[in-house]
This record gives structure tokens, sequence and C-alpha cells, in this order.
């Protein structure tokens, strides 16, 4: 399998970035999530792509104005799925942009929460999938950006269920925290 470099993930962003601002915030954050899952899971470059990649959907719910329209986000992971596949990459790479939302997303949950997704489960299945996942939770794009440590990130997924917070508990035990104070500081975002 073909893995593009930096430099074609990068300009695979810039190609569908509404515009500049929003592919500061996209790509920056993807770099961060890239750095983060490297802590985690070493020199791997498929991990790297698909930290690279994860994100990709999110320009596309930008309005032509290049006004960003968040009120769908849930649907971004799937968006950059289907980008992804019409940019010609394989279902490997397009994968990390369908099952990095939170701590995976079932058939059962969609149901349950009556979320404006198809009938399936988007969940991590393999150790990229799940790293970059995981990696995904430790820092947000909202305005400013932050960095999230593990004990922000287990109190708010609480509120999807007990489940939810077991699960990234037990990444947090299988992985460890990532450092993130000196990536705070080069990139001036504070930890919450």
């Amino acid at each position: 399998m073909h893995i593009p470099s930096d430099d074609e993930i990068r300009s695979l962003h810039r190609r569908h970035a509404p515009n500049p601002e929003a592919f500061e915030l996209v790509y920056t954050h993807c770099e961060i999530v890239a750095r983060i899952a490297a802590q985690l899971a070493g020199p791997d470059p498929l991990v790297r792509a698909g930290a690279l990649l994860h994100d990709i959907g999110v320009y596309r719910l930008y309005r032509p104005s290049g006004e960003p329209d968040f009120t769908s986000y849930i649907r971004h992971g799937l968006l950059g799925h289907e980008l992804l596949r019409e940019a010609g990459l394989p279902e490997t790479l397009c994968r990390f942009c369908s099952c990095h939302t939170g701590v995976g997303i079932t058939r059962e949950d969609i149901e349950r929460q009556e979320l404006p997704l198809p009938p399936g489960d988007y969940v991590a299945v393999t150790s990229e999938e799940q790293i970059v996942m995981y990696a995904d939770k430790f820092h947000s794009k909202k305005s400013p950006p932050i960095f999230v440590s593990a004990a922000t990130y287990t109190a708010g997924v609480k509120r999807f269920g007990e489940d939810k917070a077991a699960a990234f508990t037990a990444m947090v035990d299988r992985y460890g925290e990532p450092g993130l104070h000196d990536l705070a500081a080069e990139y001036g975002h504070a930890i919450t």
C-alpha cells in the first residue's frame, strides 16, 4: 500500500481547505495529533499518515462563503472518509477519518442518540486506528485551540455514558498519557 508523504498530505489539505484560516486550524491540529501519536507509537508511517489525514473531512463542513457550519460536526469523520476515497486513497487510510470520533461510535450509539449518521459501527479496530483516535483526544480545535488532559477528557466523555469513560480510561491504562507541556508551550495552546 502506498502511504502518502507529508508533502502529499499537506497538498491534499491545501486543495480541500476552503480558506487559509481553515487550513491553519485543521492542518495544525492534525500535525499536533501526529506528534502525540508518535509519542505513543514511535515513528510509524501509517500512524503518521492517519493522524495527518484524520480530520480532513472538517473542510466539507464549511459553507461556500468560507464560514464554518459545525452544526453537523459529528459527520466530519464520514465526510473525510468520502473525501479520501474520492481522492483514490486506500480504505486503510480512509478509516482513520471515519473511526476516530469520540472513543468510537456504534450502531447502538447512532440509534440511541439519534445521530445524523448512516447506521453502522465507526470504531477504531487496528492498533494504528486506536492510536490515532486516542491521540486526537488530547487536542481540540475549539476557539482558541487547547490541549486536553486525560482527566478533562474523561470527565467530558461521561456525558455520553459511563461505558465511554471506561473505554477511554482503558486506553489511558494501555497507552499512558502523552507529554503535553512541551507541545503546549511550542504551539501556545493552554492545557485544560
